[in-house]
């Protein structure tokens, strides 16, 4: 069995999620949560982090799983909305802004290759 976590609108491109994203796919959680803790990158590191933790909040209500177990088995970012402003420039010019946002999925499950006690 696994767990799907999904946060939608995250405030920041997928690009930039994805480099973060990237570090921590197919980790523990209690690593990934390290992980993020100490990335250069705050702002999207906690949007990763309050995922994850909803993650383990789920798996906490179920006794089944084991949460010291539990790895990162999935973790993917796909494009948000793009919300689309006009900005005031010279001599009455308008130019587009184009806000993305940004779509993060992660899927927990326990490790079956560790040892069981």
């Amino acid at each position: 069995m696994s767990i799907k976590v999904e946060d939608n609108n995250v405030q920041v491109s997928a690009r930039k999620v994805r480099q973060v994203v990237d570090l921590i796919r197919g980790s523990l959680v209690s690593d990934a949560l390290k992980i993020l803790k100490f990335n250069e990158k705050r702002g999207i590191a906690l949007a990763i982090a309050k995922t994850l933790n909803n993650g383990l909040a789920i798996a906490s209500k179920n006794p089944t799983y084991n949460l010291d177990k539990l790895i990162v088995e999935h973790a993917s970012v796909d494009e948000g909305i793009t919300i689309k402003r006009v900005h005031a420039r010279a001599q009455g010019r308008a130019y587009r802004v184009k806000y993305r946002t940004s779509k993060i999925k992660i899927k927990l499950s326990e490790d079956l290759n560790s040892k069981k006690e």
